[in-house]
């Protein structure tokens, strides 16, 4: 049976957006058949409405899973002529369809646009529920309410959706002033089946405007721009019909800066701030009047206006309706920026306790494993008992771009390497909104090489560990310079749980220190690698395919045994093959015998985990082919962790798999050290960082 859950604005601007990604997010951890469905959608086709296309991209959703049922402009007709049956018609036969696909659908109700229509969309909303047959979440919206007025709205939904016979599952009020919040959670009163109201405050990144959504808004043309352009916050907006000593005194970091096309001293002035590191820098430019062919047949101002670090958009409008137009900007989460969504998800969790609020729906959890719900978990897991983690290379922007998501999702704390102004240097040029941990605020640490109280002690511990290998002081204090060191000694003496670094530094400048002072952990003996490869509906482990080139027996057992602990920490239930191009004692030959001898020393290890060998890839992972092959193993046919006799092997063999089967690949996770050191590929994404930060966490727990 498919669980259904409608969202309705009980007022206009509640910011039901968030609730409605917080809920999909939430879900998508405990079931993979999860669908969105607006019953009025804005735009001409389902496809052009904001939110349905930002959920179908962002979660992968298929068409059938999140679509639409009327457009805005069919829904007036239909209300001016009286003609509600059909919308509901409508809704009823969308939401059936797409019952066949989903174990659960999130309704999000029509966004009370019109404050005359209220009534009227209230009405629509209860009849909208009641015919779905979905329980209703109401979302109260505090802008700037008191806690008296807060209070009262609450207990006003209540009263109207119960007098409108619909079933109320919950009650959430959104967008509250922060120091309200928990007076507003104190004073308002839970309903009858005393569960309790969740208080969400408001949050100035979200209502922000982005470069995006004035270029959305407004249709301008940004062909060729980068994201990273679009995502600038746009923090003021200064329209420059001033002098330029007048118009510099006046601007500031983040403004959008509107002038005529044909002032191009005002053009020369901004760029010059923007390249300058102690001058503001604005988030974008826009030309008016039509103006900027005339300014492209100024050979020199067009080729220094085309190279700004700062997009530069035209329009034909003048500078007024420009002002005016750009003025009216929401800020919205609809169009997908990374941030905007990390910060919303990070609050909806810290104020959401998603166990409580599912309890009322009793979802049953599936037995399979999407890539999707597979990454939220790791999240929610590393979340679930906070570590820090250090990265070292802080001048990479994407390294940044990950810190300041991760920052805003809050599953765990981060320090930077590097100095502070050459970091905010970078944020400022590459529009990197990096928030700092200071006076009690959430936010990243930085240590700067050159001046911090860790140095002078980390040189003298690296002297006496290496102290055999012929360290002085002073070599040790070099070495101390080196960020990779530096960060491997924080985790090392325990001021951080782990390290992730490889965006810059190669494996071995990312290894090498863990190797020398961290070690590898009691009872391991050599350092080893999976990767997680997220299948359609199953996680899978493969090991070694990143460090060990040609491992003995000896190692291949400890890889085995290291892996299935590995597979264990990310819920993955091991059973282990022993890969070899033979099956059981179908071959011969000196790589079949390295198998046998490895999974031999496995068994006397007696270890707690199912494992096979030597067996070949299809027996593996084949029932069929395992049942002719080696019938009655308790691996064979179903095995989760495949380890591979060599590094050759298994690096072509995970990227065979990843590369035909469209799997994606995590990792490389390092395994056997006592204390998580993970790295990095030099051509990682920001996703990459994120999700390694996130499984550096999650083995911190355990180590």
């Amino acid at each position: 049976m498919t669980n259904g859950m409608y969202i309705s604005a009980m007022n206009q601007g509640t910011g039901k957006s968030l609730i409605a990604i917080g809920l999909l997010d939430s879900l998508l951890k405990e079931t993979d058949r999860v669908g969105f469905f607006r019953p009025v959608f804005t735009g001409e086709i389902e496809s052009q409405d904001p939110l349905i296309r930002l959920l179908r991209t962002k979660y992968n959703l298929s068409d059938a899973q999140a679509r639409g049922g009327v457009s805005l402009e069919r829904c007036r007709e239909l209300l001016a002529s009286g003609d509600h049956e059909e919308m509901s018609s409508i809704a009823v036969s969308v939401y059936s369809e797409m019952a066949k696909h989903c174990d659960a659908i999130i309704v999000d109700g029509t966004d009370l646009l019109s404050h005359n229509a209220a009534t009227v969309e209230f009405d629509l909303n209860a009849q909208f529920a009641k015919d779905l047959g979905t329980p209703v979440i109401a979302v109260v919206g505090a802008q700037e309410s008191t806690v008296s007025d807060v209070v009262n709205a609450v207990d006003v939904a209540r009263t109207e959706l119960h007098g409108a016979k619909v079933d109320v599952l919950a009650v959430m009020v959104n967008r509250a002033r922060p120091e309200l919040r928990e007076e507003i959670l104190k004073n308002v009163k839970r309903g009858p089946s005393n569960r309790p109201v969740y208080v969400l405050p408001e949050l100035p990144e979200i209502s922000l405007p982005t470069v995006a959504e004035v270029v959305y808004n407004l249709g301008l043309n940004h062909e060729g721009m980068s994201q990273d352009f679009l995502d600038r916050d746009i923090h003021d907006i200064k329209i420059a019909a001033m002098t330029v000593s007048n118009f510099l005194s006046q601007f500031t970091d983040g403004d959008f800066v509107i002038v005529p096309g044909d002032r191009s001293d005002i053009m020369v002035a901004t760029l010059a701030s923007a390249l300058s590191p102690t001058f503001p820098a604005p988030s974008g430019m826009l030309l008016t009047g039509g103006l900027a062919a005339e300014l492209k047949g100024d050979t020199a101002i067009g080729q220094l206006v085309e190279k700004a670090p700062f997009p530069v958009f035209s329009t034909q409008l003048d500078t007024f309706k420009a002002g005016r137009a750009v003025s009216m900007v929401r800020g919205q989460l609809a169009l997908g920026q990374p941030r905007k969504i990390a910060t919303a998800l990070g609050e909806w969790f810290r104020n959401v306790d998603e166990k409580e609020l599912f309890e009322r729906l009793e979802l049953e959890r599936p037995a399979t494993m999407t890539p999707l719900r597979f990454l939220h978990n790791l999240i929610e897991k590393a979340r679930s008992d906070r570590r820090s983690i250090v990265l070292p290379e802080g001048y990479d922007p994407r390294i940044l771009r990950a810190a300041s998501i991760i920052v805003r999702r809050d599953f765990c704390d981060l320090t930077l390497i590097g100095n502070p102004e050459k970091i905010a240097e970078i944020c400022q040029r590459e529009s990197i909104d990096l928030p700092i941990a200071e006076d009690g605020k959430r936010g990243v640490t930085i240590i700067d090489l050159d001046n911090n109280d860790y140095t002078e002690d980390f040189a003298k511990t690296y002297a006496e560990l290496r102290a055999h290998k012929g360290m002085t002081l002073e070599g040790a204090q070099n070495r101390m310079m080196d960020p990779s060191y530096f960060g491997t000694m924080l985790v090392h003496k325990g001021i951080v749980d782990g390290m992730v670094s490889g965006a810059v530094n190669t494996t071995a400048n990312t290894i090498r220190p863990s190797l020398e002072f961290i070690k590898t952990r009691e009872g391991v003996k050599v350092v080893s690698s999976v990767f997680l490869m997220l299948m359609e509906d199953r996680v899978l482990v493969f090991g070694d395919c990143a460090v060990n080139p040609n491992p003995n027996s000896e190692q291949l057992a400890d890889i085995a045994k290291a892996s299935a602990e590995t597979a264990r920490q990310f819920g993955v239930d091991p059973k282990v093959a022993m890969l070899s191009y033979s099956t059981g004692t179908s071959g011969s030959g000196t790589d079949v015998e390295l198998v046998v001898e490895a999974t031999e020393k496995l068994r006397e290890a007696n270890p707690d985990f199912a494992f096979e060998g030597p067996i070949q890839f299809d027996a593996a992972s084949n029932m069929s082919i395992a049942s002719s092959k080696l019938p009655g193993s308790e691996v064979a046919g179903q095995a989760t962790v495949f380890i591979f006799p060599d590094l050759n092997t298994g690096n072509n063999t995970y990227k065979a798999v990843q590369q035909t089967s469209g799997a994606v690949a995590v990792g490389p996770v390092l395994q056997g050290l006592r204390k998580p050191v993970n790295d990095l590929s030099r051509g990682a994404t920001v996703d990459d960082i994120i999700n390694t930060v996130a499984i550096t966490a999650i083995q911190a727990q355990t180590l």
